[in-house]
């Protein structure tokens, strides 16, 4: 299982870290990756962190701004976000699909995903 926390309210321009903690399983042997999706969109990948620690970005909108770490000791993966802009905001899921590597592949090809947590970036 995994399960979201972190999300919340944030001005533009603020920050906002995102936990995803897993349960059943051990992350530091799977990638594991952010979705985010917002009102009227589709669902799309974010980051991810692979079991070797390698980390990919799939959006270039969250360049030099986001950033996917991974706490093998709580067995959780973060995902810290800077400088943040209203176009950030979205429901922010955490996913896996059992594979060691960050593949990029559709949210309809992952099997594991937390409930969601709400991020909304406004004045």
């Amino acid at each position: 299982q995994l399960a979201e926390s972190g999300g919340g309210l944030v001005q533009p321009g603020g920050s906002l870290t995102l936990s995803c903690a897993a349960s059943g399983f051990t992350v530091r042997y799977y990638a594991i990756n952010w979705f985010r999706q917002a009102p009227g969109k589709e669902r799309e990948g974010v980051l991810c962190i692979s079991s070797s620690g390698k980390t990919t970005t799939y959006q270039d909108s969250v360049k030099d701004r986001f950033t996917i770490s991974r706490d093998d000791a709580k067995n959780s993966v973060s995902l810290q976000m800077n400088s943040m802009k209203p176009d950030d905001t979205a429901t922010y899921f955490c996913a896996a699909d059992g594979r060691p590597g960050c593949t990029g592949r559709g949210a309809d090809e992952y099997e594991f995903w937390g409930q969601g947590t709400q991020v909304t970036v406004s004045s």
